[in-house]
C-alpha cells in the first residue's frame, strides 16, 4: 500500500510506501539483485552483463505509475492522494565492487547523458512536475543495495525542499532581475578572490564545487554551473565534460580525505517540469556526507529533526581547505 498524506501542519505530503517494507536488505554479493544474471535459478533484475547503463523502474517504488486507491477517506483537514509518479533506477556498470569514482572519465560524461534523457522524458509527462536525480552511497546512508547505482522520483508536485528553494529564488528574481544562485556563487568566487575566507574546493572553466557559507553537513560540497544553466538540456557538449570532470575530482577528494570510501547522499536541483518560467533555476548538485569525522557521524537529533535547525560543529571555510589540498590526479 502506498499513498500521500498531507501534514497540515508543515503543509507538506508525506509518502507511505508499505511494500518497501520487504525490499532486499543488503544481500550477500553473489545473490544481489542488481548484478547481470549468472544462474537461472536466480534472476535478477539484469538478465545480460553486456551493457553500458541500465535504467529500469524501480521494484519497490515511492511512487507508482499505477498508484493503488488509498487506503482510507480522506477528510478536509488531512486530505490523501494516491501516490502516483514514478521511480527508476540507473545501474552505473555490471561491476558489483565499484562506485562512481571508479568510472572512467569518458563513462561519467555518458551518465551525465542518460541523466539527461530521464529528465526530459519523464518530465516531459503532463502529471510530473519535478524530476529529482540523485544517489545515495554508503551503509551508513541507508543504502540497502551496495552495488552502484543512483535513483530518479518523478513527482507529481515540487517537494518542499525544492518548492522552498523555487519561492526564494522567485522572490529575488522579482526583486533583483537576478538569478539567486548566481549570486550566490559570485560571492563565493569573490572570497576566493580576495584570498579571504575562501570556501571553494575545486573548479573548471564551467563549473565549481564549494562548501557553502550555510554549509549544514561538515563536509558539504555543491557544484554549481558558472553560467546560467537552468537544467541538463541547457548543456552542451563542453558542459557535459566539464561536470564529469569535476564530479569526479569531488568524490575522489571524499575517498581521499580519510583514506576510505565516503559514503554521501548526492541530489541533482535543476528546474521542475510543471511548465512555468523559473527564471530563477539554476542547475546544481549537492553531495551531503555524514562523517565529520573519520570515526565520527553527523546524525540529524533533536534539534535537527524536532525543530528544523541544523548544527553544524565545523566552520565551512576550514574544511574547504581540507579538500582543497587534496590532488586528484587526472
Amino acid at each position: 500500500m502506498s499513498e500521500m498524506r498531507w501534514n497540515p501542519l508543515l503543509q507538506e505530503w508525506v509518502v507511505t510506501a508499505t511494500h518497501r517494507q520487504d525490499r532486499t536488505f543488503l544481500p550477500p554479493e553473489n545473490f544481489c539483485p542488481l548484478c547481470p544474471t549468472s544462474d537461472q535459478t536466480f534472476p535478477t533484475e539484469i538478465p545480460d552483463s553486456n551493457f553500458e547503463f541500465a535504467v529500469f523502474e524501480n521494484k519497490f517504488p515511492s511512487f507508482q505509475r499505477q498508484a493503488p486507491i488509498p487506503s482510507l477517506e480522506a477528510t478536509e483537514l488531512l486530505p490523501v492522494q494516491k501516490a502516483q509518479g514514478v521511480c527508476e533506477v540507473v545501474l552505473y556498470t555490471p561491476e558489483h565492487n565499484s562506485s562512481l569514482v571508479e568510472l572512467p572519465l569518458e563513462k561519467v560524461r555518458q551518465l551525465i547523458s542518460v541523466w539527461r534523457d530521464r529528465y526530459e522524458e519523464l518530465g516531459r509527462r503532463e502529471e510530473i512536475k519535478y524530476v529529482f536525480i540523485f544517489e545515495n552511497k554508503g551503509e551508513s546512508i541507508g543504502v540497502t543495495i551496495p552495488h552502484p547505482h543512483g535513483q530518479i522520483y518523478a513527482f507529481t508536485y515540487l517537494p518542499p525542499k525544492i518548492a522552498k528553494e523555487v519561492e526564494s529564488a522567485a522572490a529575488h528574481f522579482q526583486k533583483t532581475n537576478r538569478c539567486l544562485h548566481c549570486d550566490i556563487l559570485a560571492e563565493e568566487l569573490q572570497a576566493e578572490s580576495n584570498q579571504t575566507g575562501s570556501r571553494i574546493v575545486a573548479e573548471n572553466d564551467r563549473f565549481v564545487a564549494f562548501v557553502p557559507f550555510y554549509a549544514r553537513w561538515p563536509y558539504e560540497v555543491h557544484l554549481y554551473a558558472k553560467h546560467h544553466l537552468p537544467s541538463l538540456s541547457e548543456f552542451d557538449a563542453r558542459d557535459d565534460q566539464a561536470l564529469a570532470e569535476l564530479l569526479k575530482t569531488v568524490v575522489r577528494k571524499y575517498d581521499l580525505l580519510w583514506g576510505f570510501s565516503m559514503p554521501y547522499m548526492m541530489v541533482m536541483h535543476q528546474k521542475p517540469t510543471d511548465g512555468k518560467e523559473h527564471h530563477g533555476s539554476h542547475f546544481h548538485i549537492e553531495f551531503y556526507p555524514p562523517h565529520r569525522t573519520p570515526a565520527k557521524m553527523k546524525f540529524l537529533a533533536g534539534c535537527e529533526s524536532g525543530a528544523g535547525t541544523f548544527i553544524n560543529d565545523t566552520l565551512p571555510e576550514e574544511k574547504a581547505l581540507e579538500l582543497r589540498v587534496i590532488e586528484v590526479a587526472n
